[in-house]
C-alpha cells in the first residue's frame, strides 16, 4: 500500500500532497506542515469535545516536561487531553500511538497544572482524541475517555 501524504491548506483543510510543498521547519525541528497538521487535528478535538460539553479551558499548555494538548472541564472533572493525528497505517491507528511512556509524561504535566492552578482537590481524567485520516482524506475523530489512568 503506498504511503499516503496529508497537509493542511492555507484554509484550514486537509488534502493530499502533491509532493511538491518546501519543506519548513520550526524552531523545535519540526517541519512547518507536520505542525500544522497537528494544529488541524487539535482543531477538530476542540470541535468534537465542545458538542460533547466539554468546556475548554486550556490549549497547548506548555510545562517544564512537554505540552498539553488541552485541557478541559467535563461535568466535576479536569480532563487533560492527549491529541493523535494519523495520515497513514502504517504504523498503527492513532489512539495506538500514546505509548506508556507519553502517559506519564502527561500525567507529569497535568500534576504541574492541577498545582500551579490550585486544583489538586478536583477529580482529573486522561482522555485520548484520536484523528484518523481516511483513504478519501475525511478525517475519523474518536473520543476515548479515561483512556489511561494515573501510575
Amino acid at each position: 500500500m503506498p504511503k499516503s501524504r496529508w497537509w493542511v491548506s492555507e484554509s484550514g483543510a486537509i488534502v493530499p500532497s502533491t509532493g511538491l510543498a518546501p519543506v519548513l521547519r520550526s524552531p523545535a525541528g519540526m517541519t512547518f506542515l507536520r505542525q500544522k497538521l497537528g494544529e488541524s487535528g487539535e482543531e477538530l478535538a476542540c470541535r468534537e469535545l465542545g458538542a460533547r460539553g466539554y468546556a475548554i479551558v486550556a490549549r497547548r499548555y506548555r510545562t517544564r516536561y512537554g505540552e498539553l494538548d488541552i485541557v478541559a472541564r467535563d461535568g466535576d472533572f479536569v480532563v487533560f487531553v492527549e491529541v493523535k493525528l494519523r495520515t497513514t497505517g502504517e504504523f498503527g491507528d492513532a489512539a495506538e500511538s500514546v505509548t506508556p511512556w507519553k502517559q506519564r509524561r502527561v500525567v507529569a504535566m497535568a500534576v504541574d497544572y492541577l498545582s500551579r492552578n490550585g486544583l489538586t482537590d478536583r477529580p482529573c481524567r486522561f482522555d485520548v482524541v484520536a484523528v484518523d485520516i481516511q483513504d478519501s482524506g475525511v478525517p475519523k475523530v474518536t473520543v476515548i475517555p479515561g483512556a489511561f489512568a494515573l501510575s
